[in-house]
Order: structure tokens, then sequence, then C-alpha cells
């Protein structure tokens, strides 16, 4: 983000960054859900899924995406491993966080359960009325809905009885900053949903950091990292999807 240089403004080249007491942190977005496949398919986009966003589960893939994440955190080193995870509410995350959790400890890596949370703050955006619809039904049921979201952009457009992605960032960052608190020194997982990626990413970028309005979401079951440099949490993997390689290792 950029300031004229006038009226003691000056160039920001980039957000001043929050110190943080964590010892790290992993983002997890769940595996591949019913609605994901409902809305990528050609023959359903159009239409909405029946049901409830909360109640969406995996797919059979899905389920296999969560084995191979547990395969992933089966070969963390003790340092990186976390020691709580913590799971949006929605069924989606939570069966990815139990597939996941079986997978790891069957390969007799994870002795010891992990800490588990699930924090209504983590749950997924919104959508109000829109409630599992995709794009292009939004557009069918209510066009006008669909140009409003194209000229004020997606960050800031809040569907009726929805949120808006910056909404989603203000409760995000509330659940940060108690987790700060309470998880200091802690290696912590979140296994949760792409708009909740973002908004970490985005918060941790620091103060003045600009919104990632232009970022791809996140794939499913993908992991993003931050880990601890100095007094802040740093950026150094995002969206990785290596684990789900067919020819992965699964040593």
């Amino acid at each position: 983000m950029e300031f004229e240089q006038r009226r003691g403004w000056v160039q920001v080249p980039e957000g001043l960054v929050v110190p943080r007491a964590l010892g790290g942190l992993w983002a997890v977005r769940h595996a591949q859900s019913e609605a994901n496949a409902w809305f990528a398919d050609p023959a359903t986009e159009q239409r909405p899924m029946r049901g409830t966003d909360a109640a969406v589960d995996l797919t059979a893939h899905g389920r296999w995406q969560a084995q191979r994440l547990g395969t992933w955190l089966a070969g963390l080193s003790a340092v990186q491993r976390p020691g709580l995870v913590v799971c949006s509410p929605y069924l989606r995350t939570r069966v990815t966080w139990a597939v996941m959790a079986e997978a790891a400890t069957t390969r007799h890596r994870h002795p010891n359960p992990i800490r588990t949370l699930v924090d209504e703050r983590l749950r997924d955006r919104e959508m109000g009325v829109f409630e599992l619809h995709p794009y292009r039904a939004i557009r069918r049921r209510a066009p006008e809905e669909g140009l409003r979201r194209e000229r004020v952009g997606n960050w800031v457009y809040r569907p009726p009885g929805g949120e808006s992605l910056a909404d989603v960032a203000v409760r995000v960052r509330s659940f940060l900053d108690e987790l700060d608190v309470v998880a200091a020194g802690e290696q912590v997982l979140v296994v949760t949903h792409d708009a909740v990626v973002m908004s970490l990413r985005y918060i941790l970028d620091g103060l003045g950091a600009p919104v990632p309005d232009s970022l791809e979401p996140v794939p499913n079951a993908s992991v993003s990292q931050w880990r601890r440099e100095g007094t802040r949490l740093a950026l150094r993997v995002w969206g990785a999807v290596d684990h789900l390689a067919k020819d992965a290792d699964t040593g």
C-alpha cells in the first residue's frame, strides 16, 4: 500500500508486525467436501445445494486427502509437531481432523493424544440467504447481487444476512489474540476453511498490510505454516499440497 508523501504521510512498504507469543502456527484447509464437488460440477454449479453449510461432509476423495494429511502429520519432527489442534465446528473440518488423527496414530508416531478444541470463530464465511449457492447460482437467482459483488470487491461484499471476508478477519483476529495468550510457546494446528486461512495471512502480515483479495483460494487439504522468527510469526509455507502426490513418501 502506498500513501502520498504529504501532510506527514509516507510510503508504507509493509505491515507493522505485531509481536506473537505462539511457538508456531500450522493451518490446514479441510479436505474436499461434498459442496466443493457440487460447486465444481458444471451440471450443478447453477443451482444451490440442499442442507446447511455446517453439516456438509467430505467426499470419498476428501477422506483420502485427509489420510494423506495424517501421513504428513506423522512425519513432522518433535519440534514442529503441534501439541494443540483447534478446529472449526463445521462437520467437514472435524471429519478432516478425525481422519488425520487416526491415520497419524496408526503410524505409531503420536503415542500421546493431541489436545483438540473446537472454536466457532474458525467457521467458514457465512453467506446468509446464499448459503450453499455456487457463484453462478447467485448470479442466476439475484443478478443484482452478483453485480454488486463485482463492483465493491469480494473482500468487503456482504451477502444479505451473511459476512464479508473483512467480517471473517475480525473474528479470526479475536481468536488469534486469545490463542496467543493461552498457547504461548506452543506449536498449534488449526483445521479450518479458505476464508479463515486467508484471514490468518492478512492478520499475521501486520497492521497496514494490504487485503488479500487478489489471492487464489488455498487448495483443499493444503498446509500453510508460520514459523517463529524473533517476536513475529513469519509465513514460510503457503497452500502446500506436496503430501497429496500419488508418489509422496508413505513411510
